[in-house]
């Protein structure tokens, strides 16, 4: 990119620059958020994802039901014996 001496350049010409300064950096900016919303978008699929694995969570065995299967298990060894 070629350097301008800022100092050589009429007013004009420097409100050109900026002018086309921001219009350039404004465009950046957009193509760099189109970019980073079509990732999010990408990216939330998972979160759907991982709510619906929530939703229906694995049943686990509680401790009640450990007790009565122990409990079951001493009424079947003092009936055999």
């Amino acid at each position: 990119m070629a350097k301008n001496d800022l100092d050589a350049l009429s007013i004009e010409e420097l409100a050109a620059l900026r002018e086309n300064a921001t219009d350039k950096l404004m465009e950046k900016v957009a193509a760099r958020r189109a970019e980073l919303e079509a990732e999010l978008e990408k990216l939330s699929q998972y979160d759907r994802l991982a709510k619906k694995s929530q939703a229906a969570p694995v049943a686990k065995a509680k401790k009640i039901d450990e007790k009565a299967n122990d409990e079951v298990k001493a009424e079947r060894v003092a009936k055999a014996a």
